[in-house]
């Protein structure tokens, strides 16, 4: 999470972005059997074209019975939700929202290396989720809708999949997300589960939250059971305090079972 961070923030268009994005490929070719880069140009609503890259690291890619996991790799470029002006006009850094979930994907790919799955695992990082107005939907969710569009095969179907999203407070509390009970009920009792089972569920709350604007929604549409496990209730939520401090060992533990755990 460091090394992310080091790069400062990762907004499309930026050095940062570039060089996170070089470090993320590099690192899960160490890891993962195939990486494929996706890369593409999105002009926003202001008219200015962004380089764009999703990142899909394959174990087993000859398999037909797969999993997914996703996280957002970018950072939001204003911190809308900060009190003072001079504050909302700083970019987000993402420790937990942006950098907890690529740790997360990451660490999943060790454990699989030294330990491979039965089946296929395809471990996603996409651009652009935060990169807009997510009240006007606009330029969000950017590359997990270029994905929905460019499967890796027409007839990808994953078993299941799930959106890993602002899982590293140190306040950990994640609730059901609303979106993913109505539309892939089954996976969210999977996931819930299974934290139970690992007696994980102070953490893994089995109550309905929010309905979240975020990455599996792309995909959901797309005929994808992607569900989305997220914290959504981070206090330093796009406001320039989303730093490592904010971020727990322990709580990326948690949930990093979990993710391991349902691959078993």
């Amino acid at each position: 999470m460091r090394t992310q961070l080091d790069f400062g923030p990762r907004v499309p268009g930026t050095e940062g972005h570039r060089r996170a994005g070089d470090w993320i490929a590099e690192q899960m070719r160490q890891r993962a059997d195939t990486v494929i880069e996706q890369r593409f140009s999105h002009v926003n609503t202001a008219g200015d074209t962004l380089p764009m890259r999703n990142i899909l690291a394959r174990i087993k890619p000859a398999e037909t019975q797969r999993v997914l996991y996703v996280a957002h790799w970018d950072t939001r470029p204003i911190s809308d939700r900060a009190s003072s002006p001079a504050d909302r006009a700083i970019p987000v850094p993402g420790a937990n929202d942006g950098a907890s979930g690529v740790a997360l994907l990451m660490a999943v790919a060790h454990v699989l290396k030294n330990t491979p799955p039965t089946w296929g695992v395809d471990l996603l990082f996409v651009d652009g989720e935060d990169y807009g107005d997510f009240t006007a939907g606009h330029d969000v969710l950017i590359g997990a809708k270029y994905f929905a569009q460019h499967l890796p095969a027409p007839d990808y179907r994953p078993l299941f999949g799930v959106v890993w999203d602002m899982i590293g407070d140190a306040n950990l509390g994640i609730y059901q997300e609303g979106h993913s009970v109505r539309r892939a009920p089954e996976i969210v009792s999977r996931v819930w589960q299974t934290a139970a089972d690992l007696g994980y569920s102070g953490f893994f709350v089995s109550r309905v939250g929010e309905s979240v604007t975020d990455d599996h929604l792309p995909l959901l549409d797309a005929g994808l059971r992607v569900i989305d496990v997220i914290d959504i209730e981070f206090s330093a939520h796009h406001t320039p305090f989303d730093t490592i401090d904010k971020v727990s060992e322990r709580s990326l533990q948690i949930v990093g079972d979990v993710a391991v755990k349902l691959l078993q």
